[in-house]
């Protein structure tokens, strides 16, 4: 579990237990993107001996929970929610509503009738 955890935080927001889980679960998915993809490659592929493609699909259940793609939740860069968040920005809807309206995100203005 301890090697999952991040050494360094290169997080640019309020930092809490969520946030720095859910870094950690991205550097580990990161990590082992490839080894998944080769077991799934393995798996899938039907010329090979089924004892193999076990051992594969064996391989892969047994890997950390931290290394799947499914684990991975967008979070708000500004305050670390994970709810209402636009994936374009970054930011929940509270934070983009008042990033906008300050003039901090080029290309963005207020809709009028």
């Amino acid at each position: 579990m301890s090697m999952f955890r991040a050494k360094k935080l290169d997080l640019g927001c309020f930092v809490n237990i969520k946030t720095i889980r859910d870094h950690s679960k991205r550097k580990a998915f990161e990590a082992f993107e490839t080894q998944r993809q080769a077991l799934r490659y393995v798996i899938r592929n039907q010329t090979l001996p089924a004892r193999t493609r076990a051992e594969a699909q064996l391989q892969l259940t047994q890997m950390h929970c931290y290394t799947r793609p499914t684990q991975i939740r967008n979070r708000c860069i500004l305050g670390g929610k994970g709810r209402g968040v636009l994936r374009d920005f970054k930011m929940t809807r509270y934070n983009f509503r008042m990033q906008a309206l300050d003039g901090n995100l080029p290309g963005v203005k207020k809709a009028s009738w």
